[in-house]
């Protein structure tokens, strides 16, 4: 064989004869037997070690005491490894000396041999009783074919228990290659393409790709702008105003976007809007108002949910388009599940219960999030009952959730975002600066490819975008005059976002070739 020790790479950091051999192994597992066969010929270095070789043909002519001498001559291993591999070795032995009817053989195997192994004890029991049952059904009915298809499935078994240099873990060239593949995205600042990564050069997303360009202006509400969300197909906009209306928009195919409905009902400023999970509706909330209904496609309003004893503060669907849940601002009126027509379905409300001042449900439906008494953020299982909360320093003015209903953004007023895992694994959040937020209710929102940005407004009148991995901004985006109050990034236009600001305008973000 070749020496060992040659170093190859620019950095001089890759063993020569170690990336032969995966070569080896992925030429066999993409199907070029050949061309593996013929490299381990010309290269003298064999996909498999001497050691497997020798355990593998041990095993396909059941010469069951071979194989523990060999696993038992393997240098190296930790202990467990090795009891886990002898104790599958052993069990072969014993279903097929009951195969033959060798039962006195079988109960040696086990009682002296598998018992003694440093494997878990719930193992071994499962062994017996399985072996037992197997007795009970007559076992001499297996025969040779089956019998050899289970040596093979030991042998790959074994496969994946023994360590390297042993054994070379499954696919190990690709993995590696997707390894580095995925460094390459994850240092990527501005990733937003879905276009598979070639390998044939280094990959690298320009800041030309991302949405930094003003590419329109929406003038149509003639009062300040406080909330605006992107439909969950991506060709729709819905925005709120203090001028009382709710706006839908189209998004064309061009990028451009015009005006589809103005929404004229409600009695205050609308403060807040939710797209239906299948993108029908659209609710619209008043500011300590009522909640609205609407038929996306005609415009028209289908139902008015509250009334003067419950003032709606926030509202989302769950993804079965059939039920929202409401929350209150004013204290024991909580949270209300209703169907679409206003049949109640369940509430969380009472002495006890808080105002509520925002609330998510995440798109799997399984978390019902809200904001409660400013500093408050409960995660409710809607299927268990089981809940648990998150306490702020600061108080919080907004809340948003990610698309993969993994993880949860809030806004503090002390100028923070923080970044929650919905799952209750981290101790802290990840935290975001650089914006202005001290007075006024501000909203960011998640998105991007994979959900991997995050954007906000901010009241010194600008946008700002973070990468997740990154706590500071990438990019700040000027253009509006006054307070930004929300921000919407398109689901499925990954470089298209929105943005809403008390100078009565949306602008449309995009990158700069779409100008």
């Amino acid at each position: 064989m070749e020496n060992l020790g040659i170093m190859i790479g620019p950095k001089g950091l890759i063993k020569k004869h170690e990336l032969v051999r995966i070569i080896i192994q992925c030429l066999y597992s993409l199907g070029y037997g050949k061309s593996a066969s013929c490299l381990e010929t010309e290269s003298d270095i064999s996909c498999k070690s001497w050691e497997f070789e020798s355990l593998e043909s041990d095993v396909l002519n059941a010469s069951w005491d071979d194989c523990i001498e060999t696993l038992n001559k393997i240098n190296g291993m930790a202990d467990e490894t090795r009891a886990s591999a002898s104790f599958l070795v052993l069990e072969q032995c014993l279903l097929e000396c009951l195969n033959c009817g060798d039962n006195s053989l079988a109960l040696e195997v086990l009682q002296k041999r598998i018992a003694g192994l440093k494997v878990d004890k719930e193992k071994i029991h499962k062994c017996a009783f399985d072996i037992l049952s197997l007795k009970q059904r007559g076992m001499g009915s297996i025969d040779y074919n089956l019998i050899h298809e289970l040596r093979k499935r030991l042998v790959v078994e074994l496969e994946k228990v023994l360590p390297p240099p042993i054994t070379l873990p499954e696919r190990r060239l690709e993995h590696l290659v997707e390894t580095a593949v995925s460094a390459q995205i994850d240092s990527c600042m501005y990733h937003s393409s879905s276009d598979v990564i070639s390998l044939y050069e280094d990959h690298h997303c320009d800041r030309d790709q991302f949405p930094t360009e003003t590419i329109q202006i929406l003038t149509n509400h003639k009062n300040e702008v406080w909330f605006v969300q992107f439909s969950n197909n991506g060709q729709y906009l819905a925005s709120s105003s203090s001028d009382c209306t709710a706006i839908i928009w189209k998004v064309q195919d061009d990028n451009k976007v015009s005006l589809k409905h103005i929404l004229r009902s409600h009695q205050n400023p609308v403060s807040f809007v939710a797209w239906s999970p299948d993108d029908t509706m659209l609710l619209t909330c008043g500011n300590l108002e009522v909640l609205k209904l609407w038929d996306a496609e005609t415009g028209t309003c289908k139902h008015t949910f509250g009334n003067d004893g419950f003032i709606v503060s926030s509202c989302a669907w769950f993804p079965d388009s059939k039920r929202i849940v409401c929350g209150s601002s004013v204290p024991e009126k909580g949270i209300y599940m209703w169907d679409c027509d206003g049949n109640e379905i369940k509430a969380w409300k009472g002495m006890r219960m808080p105002k509520v001042l925002d609330l998510a449900v995440t798109a799997d439906g399984e978390s019902l999030i809200s904001i409660l008494s400013d500093k408050e953020i409960r995660i409710l299982n809607v299927a268990t009952n089981a809940e648990r909360v998150i306490s702020e320093v600061h108080s919080i003015t907004s809340l948003s959730t990610s698309r993969d209903s993994k993880f949860l953004i809030v806004n503090l007023n002390s100028q923070e975002i923080h970044v929650w895992d919905v799952a209750g694994k981290w101790s802290k959040p990840f935290q975001y600066t650089g914006h202005m937020q001290q007075k006024y209710v501000i909203r960011s929102c998640f998105g991007g490819l994979n959900s991997m940005f995050i954007a906000s407004g901010s009241e010194d009148s600008k946008v700002y975008i973070w990468n997740r991995r990154c706590s500071n901004p990438i990019e700040v985006l000027s253009g509006h005059l006054k307070t930004v109050n929300c921000v919407s990034w398109n689901p499925r236009k990954p470089q298209m976002l929105a943005s809403a600001s008390d100078d009565q305008t949306i602008r449309i973000w995009g990158p700069s070739r779409f100008k």
